[in-house]
């Protein structure tokens, strides 16, 4: 029999797996034939920060696997991102041993691709409260309005009496245009919406931007002190917080720092605001927050939009007002909520992060910090820099787009051998903490509906014109409620903290922005999806390897993927199979006195699982 020479997701080779606390004694192993005729192995390590490499040489043990002896070390390391391969020497020359396409290391004659080391610090901690929960994603204009009298409300918004109407999505089409057309939805919608919510397992409410701003997505801020006049006022916030609190529910808040709304006190391009203002008085106090270059027109503005002037985080002034004492994170930490949601957190500097997360953990120990980050956050260079999001002096966690994407492709084009390996990857490279809390969505407000994207067969070519026109036919509709409902048990049991978009679990479906953004369907909820999901929420509530059990592949191939979680304290067993074709598991033995949980029944102790089909046994 033959055994690879170093598997990075393998205990016999790591004496720690995954990302590894700092200053943590770390043993690794390699493993080499005795007719290799090994002379010495050394371990490379390659430090990202300088790219300087060290090797350690490693000592030959008196355990062997069969004809193979081990070769081990025991390393430590201050927090940082770090490269390792290994090398050896031998009767027949020099070797190396590198990673392959997946965790396994493979000889080779030339140096090739390291494996990733994260270490992050040992004393980073996230919030316990979050973990094995279920995060619930309001786009607060469209969830729910509560019929309260809106005041103050500027004359050039257009409030759309219809809650059932398309999202507007002409620019140009008078007052009721892109971006400017509101229904009306509130705070307190949310608040007597709670016991609905609770219904459904939610442990936490992410709003996206309740600040005072002049678009109806409120990403463009004029003026981070207020809460919009059309959702609320302060004292609405206090008062749904501590009620959500009293459900069990906590409230994070979306945090725009990186620019802000032309149309602000801050800038007031507009002059809604008066004279004041970066753009419109060359002494204004704000005038240094932003990045002028020709004043006043000329400015670096977010991904070129003038309507949305880039801050500079690295201005003391602007700095403090965002994470000083009496700074906005702490005011909304003060009244109520429990984190940070922090939108394009890839683009703010490292500085920022640092004093961000202080001021946060500071005023509120448990407080969640997560960031908005597409790819992985482990080793992502964004402005010519390695990022250090998650090694324990910035974001508690991020949106996990890798998740996302693998789950949607499987489901509707297979691989579950690929969204395997997608799972493993971050298991290896971010700290354990964080992936417990990771946010596990399939859909935000950035992207079209889950149900959409699952149901049609095409690649979502159209302007919004066309898109405005599209509509799933019946066959794609009940197509995509098959494979969504296979995404969703897939989604709820991965490691991590499942996250559903506001309308998803009710049948909701459209393109991109706009018509992602629809208002939750009251009334015409699709009732069997509906009781689906508040099913599934009932299972993670009472199944704790949700919480932070570990991960093992039981079967991964193009079709089907079937995996377990594990804990101290309980264990489940998840099968889906996205194919055409039937096919049949044993289950396996520590589980076969279990009974059916959800899906498919267990017979003589094998499930049978048709196309989109899925079982859940735990216990």
């Amino acid at each position: 029999m033959n055994y690879y020479p170093f598997d990075s997701r393998n205990n016999l080779y790591r004496s720690y797996l995954g990302a590894v606390p700092a200053n943590e004694s770390l043993r690794l192993r390699l493993l080499l034939h005795k007719d290799a005729c090994v002379y010495d192995a050394f371990l490379r390590i390659v430090n990202d920060s300088d790219n300087s490499l060290c090797e350690v040489k490693m000592s030959p043990t008196n355990e062997w696997l069969y004809d193979y002896q081990f070769f081990d070390c025991d390393v430590k390391f201050p927090q940082g991102l770090y490269w390792y391969d290994f090398r050896y020497t031998s009767a027949y020359g020099e070797f190396f041993v590198i990673k392959s396409e997946n965790s396994l290391g493979i000889v080779s004659q030339t140096q090739g691709e390291r494996f990733q080391l994260t270490v992050y610090d040992e004393n980073f901690t996230t919030p316990d409260w979050l973990k094995g929960g279920l995060i619930y994603q309001i786009f607060p204009d469209r969830f729910y309005n509560s019929g309260s009298k809106k005041s103050d409300v500027p004359q050039d918004r257009f409030i759309c009496g219809d809650w059932n109407r398309i999202p507007e999505y002409r620019q140009n089409n008078g007052l009721c245009s892109l971006g400017n057309d509101y229904y009306g939805g509130d705070l307190a919608g949310i608040e007597q919406k709670l016991p609905y919510l609770k219904e459904l397992g939610v442990t936490c409410v992410y709003l996206n931007p309740i600040f005072e701003a002049h678009s109806n997505h409120r990403y463009n801020t004029a003026n981070y002190e207020n809460v919009d006049m059309l959702l609320g006022d302060e004292n609405d916030l206090v008062s749904l917080c501590e009620k959500a609190e009293k459900q069990g529910i906590k409230i994070i808040l979306d945090g725009v720092f990186s620019h802000t709304g032309d149309d602000s006190v801050y800038f007031n391009r507009t002059g809604r605001y008066g004279d004041g203002g970066a753009y419109r008085d060359y002494n204004s106090i704000y005038r240094e927050w932003f990045k002028f270059y020709d004043y006043p027109n000329g400015y670096d503005a977010w991904w070129g939009v003038k309507t949305l002037p880039e801050t500079n985080e690295d201005n003391d002034s602007y700095t403090d007002y965002i994470t000083g004492e009496n700074g906005i994170l702490r005011k909304y930490l003060r009244l109520g909520i429990g984190g940070w949601r922090l939108d394009v957190a890839d683009e703010l500097p490292d500085k920022f992060l640092d004093k961000l997360r202080t001021a946060v953990k500071t005023e509120k120990s448990d407080a969640y910090i997560l960031g908005e980050v597409w790819e992985d956050a482990s080793n992502k260079i964004s402005y010519g820099a390695r990022r250090k999001f998650l090694r324990g002096s910035q974001l508690d966690s991020v949106m996990n787009y890798p998740f996302a994407n693998a789950i949607i492709e499987f489901v509707k084009h297979g691989g579950g051998n690929v969204l395997s390996e997608t799972v493993h990857t971050v298991l290896e490279n971010y700290p354990k903490c964080s992936v417990d809390t990771l946010m596990n969505h399939l859909g935000t407000h950035d992207t079209a509906r889950v149900l959409t994207m699952l149901g049609r067969s095409d690649s979502f070519i159209g302007d919004r014109a066309w898109q405005s026109q599209q509509k799933l036919s019946e066959y794609e509709y009940n197509q995509g409620i098959k494979r969504l409902k296979a995404a969703a048990v897939i989604q709820y049991t991965l490691p991590g903290v499942p996250s559903l978009f506001y309308g998803d679990e009710a049948g909701v479906e459209g393109y991109g922005d706009p018509f992602c953004r629809a208002t939750y369907p009251w009334g015409k909820e699709n009732e069997e999806l509906l009781s689906f999901y508040k099913e599934l929420g009932k299972i993670r509530k009472n199944c704790k390897a949700f919480i932070d059990g570990d991960f093992y592949t039981v079967l991964a191939n193009e079709n089907a993927i079937a995996y377990t979680r594990k804990s101290d304290k309980s264990m489940v067993f998840i099968a889906v199979n996205r194919g055409e074709d039937a096919i049949c598991l044993a289950v396996p033995q520590e589980f076969k006195e279990c009974k059916k949980a959800f899906g498919k029944a267990v017979t003589n102790d094998e499930i049978v699982l048709n196309e989109c089909e899925y079982c859940i046994i735990y216990k």
